[in-house]
């Protein structure tokens, strides 16, 4: 049985087969697991359906009339709105040219009719959660996302545990990207992830929770004893490495030259760290993964106006 956070839908499977038969029974059988199923005829169908639903994965037959299983493959790999659906390629024939066919075409995995139940149901399960693993984790960093990061929340929201979550991003970033680029500015975010990791492990057990939400934006949901040890190695870390980063007369002079719109020359000083936290405690807890977020968020807005690196915790919610 598929298991969803509370409030999310289940995930929707779209079957495209011209076999009403066999469309029928994968439908009946998905549907048993906690599935929701849509049923096109054929690619063209299926193409038409798509641009109304978004599926999470289709199960597609080899051969259909008018659009067949292998071009409805390729137009959606050659789709960047498309490019990432999962697809299971469906054929009654057990030659081995079939499936190569169906693999280059871009289908994810393929199975060979007639099937048994439970190996539909277990190639289904198990390319969704790669599919879905591969999309919560950052490229750059390897970290996980923004949906992980939520349920990371909820989890604790759930057990009603003391936690808190910081919000981390670094201070003139653009200045980087514009002096730069940004290839040396990914060098900056990376560098950052490896900062936090280290800064993670070395405040040990339990162990601290660490997600890259987008850009230079990273999230750390740890205990609340943990947060000030924690980032005051972040930081440490994170300045040292940084200035590696900086050519180094700009490095030597402490900051870097940029010239505006108008040609004239301004400085911007070497980056620093800007981190937000939000408290959950027994004296007021946070409810909702959103709200936390927020909250950090919140709280990093104030320490952008602080100088240097900053840490600004959300203290209101323990002391009222």
């Amino acid at each position: 049985m598929t298991t969803e956070p509370a409030g999310e839908r289940p995930d929707l499977i779209l079957v495209v087969d011209d076999d009403e038969d066999i469309a029928r029974f994968v439908e009946v059988n998905l549907r048993l697991q906690g599935f929701e199923v849509a049923h096109a005829r054929d690619g063209q169908e299926a193409l038409e359906m798509i641009e109304r639903r978004r599926p999470d994965l289709a199960v597609v037959d080899l051969m259909m009339p008018r659009v067949d299983g292998l071009e409805l493959t390729r137009r959606l790999r050659a789709d960047p709105m498309t490019s990432a659906l999962p697809v299971i390629m469906l054929t009654a024939k057990g030659m081995t040219s079939d499936k190569v066919h169906g693999l280059n075409a871009g289908a994810d995995d393929y199975l060979v009719k007639p099937f048994d139940t439970a190996e539909l149901v277990a190639r289904v399960g198990s390319t969704l959660r790669r599919n879905k693993e591969f999309r919560e984790v950052s490229p750059l960093t390897g970290l996980p996302g923004n949906s992980r990061v939520r349920r990371e929340i909820a989890e604790r929201v759930r057990h009603e545990v003391d936690f808190a979550v910081g919000y981390i991003d670094i201070d003139r970033f653009k200045s980087v990207n514009d002096r730069y680029g940004f290839v040396r500015g990914d060098d900056f975010i990376s560098a950052l992830a490896g900062s936090l990791h280290r800064a993670v492990i070395s405040v040990g057990a339990p162990p601290a929770f660490l997600g890259h939400i987008g850009g230079d934006d990273f999230v750390i949901i740890s205990t609340p004893a943990q947060v000030r040890p924690l980032t005051e190695a972040a930081v440490t870390d994170f300045e040292r490495t940084a200035d590696t980063l900086y050519d180094p007369d700009d490095a030597r002079r402490g900051y870097v030259e940029l010239p505006d719109r108008r040609g004239n020359v301004r400085r911007a000083a070497l980056v620093t760290l800007s981190i937000g936290v939000a408290l959950s405690v027994a004296e007021r807890r946070l409810t909702d993964p959103v709200e936390a977020i927020e909250v950090a968020s919140r709280m990093k807005s104030l320490a952008k106006h602080q100088p240097g690196s900053y840490v600004a915790m959300d203290r209101r919610r323990t002391e009222r």
